[in-house]
């Protein structure tokens, strides 16, 4: 869709690029018609250049905010909104084949995955994350919830060996998944990715088929890794080797390897995921929560690895909130290593910026405000009494802001956002959808007996 172009100016402007995180005080970004990123400078610089041009544009004015790329969620379960509060304070194990999984027997459906995505979405556009990276079942019911809020989405296919509601088998998982694939690859907001659930569920055969779609089709493979401590010792018992080895040895390992929490990885591990090239996403709420344990985020960085941010599914976290997971990320690294530089703001930062971008293969299109590039954008408002005064906007972002500071969001140069309302399109999208949540709701409280 063609719009007019924009002028974007604020106080303050945070890029992030492959050299590092740069600040531009007074800063502007021009945006064209289409939602790409013209140029980046000064306001008073990008003033004048568009006045000699003559060209029409709309200026959009943010006063005393901090313009800064959208935030990257790269992995999550966004339809498990509905889940949220329904099974606390439980281990893994427990959480999984005690609560969860019964409830997805019951109640996940192509309705279920919809609704939860799209409250999912809404919580995410609203707290500044502008594109995520979902695994979970009906990926074509996600992927109308993403279009139909306006937020940008990679949908990793699930892929197990064991029935659920959505598929019977790897044959099916896989069919259905690239069915998926085939019928939204034309839209701009959308990418796909394979998505294994774990090392755990998913058998050699199963990789080695994995493997040869990702190689032909050019897919990120997406899949749990390393978790818990409980995971490596069964996976050794079973196998005689850690999940990572043996990855390694299925030839699953790559550049377009994306491995979920990595808790515990020991030295070995990172070394093979270095040698790949491969990306971890940190998710520390979710592993703080289940008490999963500490990744050690500083070692991976130390060694090559890309990291990325995630705050998994809303039934293990129980917030989809990146301002949260940058702040813990630099903060557990530091007690990890017991080093107070261990991860620094602009570590955390860039992590759920361009390094989620690196991780989902989307570097070329967005995590950065960089000529060539989507206008994904999120403005935070730098007003409140904990936000003052400001000396240094990459700290503020990551160890005093809040979601609750985020004031717009653009994707693709498409305002999602403004003054803290959603877009009416999605706002209508979102009301329409609650009867439905509020149903959902009513049949997990019957099935877990949870009060309201």
């Amino acid at each position: 869709m063609q719009r007019s172009a924009q002028l974007i100016t604020a106080q303050w402007l945070i890029t992030a690029h492959e050299s590092g995180v740069q600040t531009i005080e007074s800063g502007a970004v021009h945006v064209d018609g289409a939602g790409q990123i013209v140029a980046v400078g000064t306001a008073t610089e990008l003033r004048a250049a568009l006045d000699r041009s003559g060209a029409a544009h709309t200026v959009v004015d943010l006063g005393a905010s901090i313009l800064m790329p959208g935030l990257i969620n790269a992995h999550t379960h966004a339809a498990m909104s509905l889940l949220r509060g329904a099974a606390d304070d439980m281990a893994l194990s427990d959480w999984l084949q005690k609560r969860i999984w019964p409830m997805e027997a019951a109640l996940v459906d192509e309705s279920f995955v919809l609704v939860g995505t799209q409250l999912a979405a809404a919580e995410m556009l609203l707290g500044g994350t502008t594109t995520c990276a979902d695994m979970y079942f009906y990926p074509k019911s996600a992927a109308n919830a993403f279009l139909s809020m306006g937020m940008r989405a990679q949908l990793a296919l699930p892929i197990l060996d064991f029935p659920t509601r959505y598929a019977a088998d790897p044959d099916a998982y896989l069919a259905l998944g690239l069915e998926a694939r085939d019928e939204f690859k034309g839209e701009a907001l959308l990418s796909f990715a394979l998505g294994p659930h774990a090392p755990y569920t998913v058998g050699d055969a199963t990789f080695a088929r994995i493997n040869a779609y990702a190689a032909e089709l050019g897919m990120v493979v997406h899949t749990h890794l390393q978790e818990t401590a409980q995971e490596v010792v069964d996976a050794v018992a079973k196998d005689g080797v850690r999940p990572t080895e043996r990855l390694q040895k299925l030839g699953t390992l790559s550049p377009d390897f994306l491995g979920a929490h990595g808790v515990h990885l020991n030295d070995a591990d990172i070394a093979l995921l270095a040698q790949n090239n491969a990306s971890i996403v940190h998710c520390p709420s979710s592993n703080l929560k289940l008490a999963s344990g500490i990744a050690p985020v500083s070692a991976m960085l130390k060694a090559g690895i890309n990291v990325a941010l995630g705050t998994d599914g809303a039934a293990s976290n129980n917030r989809l909130d990146l301002f949260e997971e940058m702040r813990l990320m630099a903060l557990l690294a530091k007690v990890k290593a017991n080093n107070a530089t261990a991860v620094t703001a602009a570590q955390a930062f860039a992590a759920a910026t361009l390094g989620g971008a690196r991780a989902l293969g989307l570097s070329d299109t967005t995590g950065s405000i960089a000529p060539g590039k989507a206008a994904d954008l999120v403005a935070v408002a730098t007003s409140r009494v904990g936000m003052t005064p400001l000396y240094d906007p990459v700290s503020h972002l990551v160890y005093a802001a809040t979601r609750d500071d985020v004031t717009d969001v653009w994707v693709g140069g498409d305002r999602r956002v403004t003054n803290r309302v959603l877009a009416a399109n999605a706002d209508r999208a979102l009301n329409d959808s609650m009867p439905a949540v509020n149903a959902f709701a009513e049949r997990v409280r019957a099935l877990q007996h949870v009060d309201a």
